[in-house]
């Protein structure tokens, strides 16, 4: 029988060794060859070492995440991941604005008020219109002519954005 290679990419690797650690702690004995892939699988976020292998069989080369802008980013955020200051450097800014983006729900219509009152409670630097204006220059989210009413536009976010989003979750969620 031969062996197939799937390739395992880990984007955070602390939370990857913590993951581990505890599955193996719970065991009390070292584990098999097949609870190890197990334990592997689920550290990297599948279900079990099947997923995995299902996963990665049909999934297309992974976009490659650049870490270093992850880290600058995530910085512009506070403990709670709330938006603490804007970003000077341009090529911070787009992941930024991922960030609100992905809170917002999919299909539902905002007002102008509701679209304030969340962008004021998501940055706290106070100044939701330039947040708004982002949002709508870069094509994440539309809004009708009069201003009366904002969207999300679904569009397939970049990878970096779900590194970005572990990074800067609430601790207690």
């Amino acid at each position: 029988m031969s062996r197939q290679i799937h390739s395992l990419m880990v984007a955070d690797l602390s939370a990857f060794a913590r993951t581990m650690r505890d599955q193996i702690g719970r065991l009390g004995a070292l584990p098999s060859h097949v609870e190890m892939l197990n334990m592997l699988a689920r550290a990297a976020g599948f279900r079990n070492y099947q997923h995995f292998k299902a996963a990665s069989a049909e999934a297309p080369p992974a976009e490659p995440v650049d870490l270093v802008l992850v880290e600058k980013v995530s910085r512009h955020f506070d403990a709670e991941g709330v938006l603490l200051r804007w970003p000077a450097r341009r090529s911070q800014q787009p992941l930024c604005l991922w960030a609100l983006w992905s809170r917002m729900e999919t299909g539902r219509d905002y007002s102008d008020a509701d679209n304030t009152r969340l962008l004021n409670a998501w940055a706290s630097f106070g100044d939701h219109a330039l947040l708004r204006r982002a949002l709508v220059d870069m094509g994440y989210v539309a809004r009708t002519s009069d201003g009366r009413i904002y969207r999300r536009i679904e569009q397939k976010p970049p990878a970096a954005l779900s590194v970005l989003l572990k990074r800067i979750a609430p601790q207690g969620a």
